[in-house]
């Protein structure tokens, strides 16, 4: 079922790129059927998507609540958790550190000319960094569940499980527990069913709106970012998979591929939460209690491909406004690219949202968010991908370390 999955996922990523460019050229022609034909596409990946997200609060709940809850000494809570959170704060600095290393060097922004348009973009005044700290406490843990504030979700939960871990008698909870767990991600294995067409209508629509042009316009800025994304991978993620975790890098491509492609296709890791899970299941023989703890939290604060994006985004606007960066401000901008994407949630374009911290630090203005948004689409699908990869990463040392 997994390879049928795996296949039908691939070929819809495929046929909708096809369609999507297809569709494209149709607006040369009738741009009225051309629109007609987007909103098809953007009418089926918004259900799919809809659906997921109605998915993601119960999965990431339940799965942590399991996983604490679990776990066998609670002290190992704190162990795995200073380790889980160390590691994925540790690569996240090296991913900003090498994207403003490279973003210095290519200099994106000089020699791109773009006309932005200051009421193309309307964003709330960017959060404080000590707030996004203390934003991580719910004053109302339902109110938290029912808006989705991941962050607060993953807080309420931990304590949640680990709390019901210390009730040793209370088995029968724990149980319930459990069978919600599996509750849900039956639920989600329905889903999987129409997660081509999904992926296809997203695709498709990606391609046929996302003209050419706007990529040509930014590509020092698009390849800049992509190089990065590739670069973190290779200098960062495989050598802790092939020295620490004891992983052979063809293997662990091998096994995540489907949700690599999921997380390339949705531009969510929130959504891609239980393939992930799957995977490190069914490929590498995870500790479900391991994964289950460490996948969901990778899914909200490893953003390193968010941090990467920040950072080369923050020197492309900057010299789009002629304004000249100091070291000050390249220290500025790793801290707070490293808190901004702890606090970004894992669902597709956030990360655009989060920018707007970032810049607000270092004193650009918030619309020239506006500029890069033209090809954030295809690149939020890489560092999806990055993302999802990292998580992997750090679950894969921890189980390993945590024998």
């Amino acid at each position: 079922m997994q390879k049928n999955l795996t296949r039908s996922i691939f070929l819809a990523f495929f046929f909708g790129i096809l369609t999507g460019i297809l569709t494209g050229y149709v607006s040369n022609f009738s741009n009225d059927v051309s629109k007609y034909i987007v909103g098809i596409y953007r009418f089926g990946g918004d259900v799919f998507l809809k659906i997921l997200k109605m998915l993601v609060v119960p999965i990431v709940f339940f799965s942590l609540v399991s996983g604490v809850s679990n776990l066998n000494n609670i002290t190992s809570l704190g162990r795995i958790g200073i380790k889980t959170i160390s590691l994925y704060i540790i690569t996240t600095l090296f991913a900003i550190s090498i994207s403003l290393t490279i973003g210095t060097f290519l200099d994106p922004g000089n020699s791109v000319s773009v006309i932005s348009d200051k009421n193309a973009i309307n964003l709330n005044s960017p959060p404080s960094i000590g707030s996004v700290f203390l934003n991580i406490i719910p004053e109302n843990p339902f109110k938290s569940l029912v808006e989705g504030n991941m962050l607060q979700v993953i807080f309420f939960a931990i304590l949640f499980g680990a709390c019901l871990s210390s009730l040793k008698q209370n088995t029968v909870l724990i149980g319930i527990v459990f069978k919600l767990n599996d509750l849900i991600l039956k639920m989600l294995e329905v889903l999987m069913k129409i997660a081509p067409l999904g992926i296809f209508c997203l695709i498709a629509k990606t391609f046929s709106s996302q003209g050419i042009e706007s990529i040509l316009e930014l590509l020092k800025y698009f390849l800049g970012v992509v190089m990065v994304l590739f670069i973190h991978l290779f200098l960062v993620y495989l050598p802790l998979v092939k020295l620490i975790a004891k992983v052979n890098i063809s293997s662990f491509f091998a096994g995540l591929k489907e949700a690599l492609l999921f997380a390339f296709s949705t531009s969510s890791s929130s959504a891609t939460i239980p393939i992930t899970l799957n995977n490190l299941d069914k490929s590498f023989k995870v500790k479900k209690k391991i994964s289950s703890f460490t996948v969901p939290l990778g899914a909200t604060i490893n953003m390193d491909g968010t941090a990467i994006m920040q950072g080369m985004a923050t020197i492309f606007i900057a010299n789009f406004y002629g304004v000249e960066l100091i070291l000050t401000d390249f220290l500025t901008i790793i801290v707070t690219a490293t808190l901004a994407s702890i606090g970004t949630a894992g669902v597709p374009g956030v990360g655009m949202i989060m920018l707007g911290m970032v810049l607000n630090q270092v004193g650009l203005p918030l619309e020239g968010i506006a500029i890069v948004m033209g090809v954030d689409r295809l690149l939020d699908m890489l560092r999806t991908s990055l993302n999802v990869a990292g998580d992997a990463t750090v679950t894969l040392i921890i189980n390993k370390v945590e024998k």
